[in-house]
């Protein structure tokens, strides 16, 4: 079995995606053998109001629940947010989040930002944040959003232990704290390896090695990204098979609750 933590559904603003409704997107998977994804809106990345993009997904995800598992991007600094918390996590029977701080003008350690932790904490959603989106050599010439400090997360994850975070779409953790083993901050994050290196530098392997085969997911970042590369890290990982199921759905299951 294979969940990816890591997909989307829905238009986005600067880029045509192929795969990107909830139909393509599962023969998509079918081809590859990817079971259950994780998908959040990538309209709602650049949108005003990021809740359209939320009841988009809710819709188009309806009747594929046993295998497309909806996230909500919420903006903590757009008017209304909770209320909209409130309507993916009851309503919509969403149990997680994804952040995007640069795209939506907060930091991380904004209280605004606090705030929504706390409250998707509180009704046991995961969050996730993607470091970066695109490819910096693809972004449209209209704008230029850096990727989400390293330092900003190791912040987060140490003010917020009781929440659960999923990093997405990163490299250089073991430059960091967030990737060094006995680093003194609290196990309650783990990382996608769809950025990671499983050869030469080898990133995935080391991540294994300091924090354990448990805090690494599967996650591609389609329809961005394809998924044959992800795949394909998977295979070359020199890991045992019991670490590589961990890596493929058995961590996912567990932190998703499913």
């Amino acid at each position: 079995m294979i969940v990816d933590v890591n997909a989307y559904l829905g238009h986005f603003a600067f880029r045509r995606l192929r795969h990107n409704t909830a139909a393509a997107l599962l023969a998509l998977m079918d081809a590859k053998k990817i079971d259950r994804a994780v998908v959040s809106s990538a309209g709602a990345i650049t949108y005003r109001n990021a809740q359209t993009g939320n009841e988009d997904v809710a819709q188009e995800v309806r009747g594929h629940r046993d295998r497309l598992i909806p996230f909500a991007v919420i903006n903590p600094f757009y008017a209304g947010w909770q209320d909209d918390l409130k309507i993916c996590h009851e309503e919509f029977g969403i149990t997680g989040l994804r952040l995007y701080p640069k795209w939506h003008n907060y930091q991380l350690s904004s209280p605004c930002c606090r705030e929504l932790v706390n409250a998707a904490t509180e009704r046991g959603m995961v969050i996730s944040i993607p470091i970066r989106v695109e490819d910096n050599r693809q972004r449209s010439w209209l704008l230029n959003i850096p990727d989400v400090p390293l330092e900003e997360i190791v912040g987060l994850v140490k003010t917020h232990q009781e929440a659960r975070f999923i990093l997405l779409n990163g490299i250089g953790y073991t430059g960091c704290p967030l990737g060094r083993k006995d680093n003194g901050l609290p196990p309650n994050y783990a990382i996608g390896l769809s950025r990671l290196s499983a050869v030469l530098a080898n990133e995935l392997g080391q991540l294994i090695t300091n924090l354990g085969a448990g805090r690494v997911m599967f996650g591609t970042g389609m329809p961005f990204n394809y998924p044959d590369p992800a795949l394909v890290k998977l295979e070359v990982l020199d890991a045992s098979e019991s670490d590589k199921e961990r890596i493929r759905s058995q961590n996912a299951t567990a932190w998703l609750r499913l």
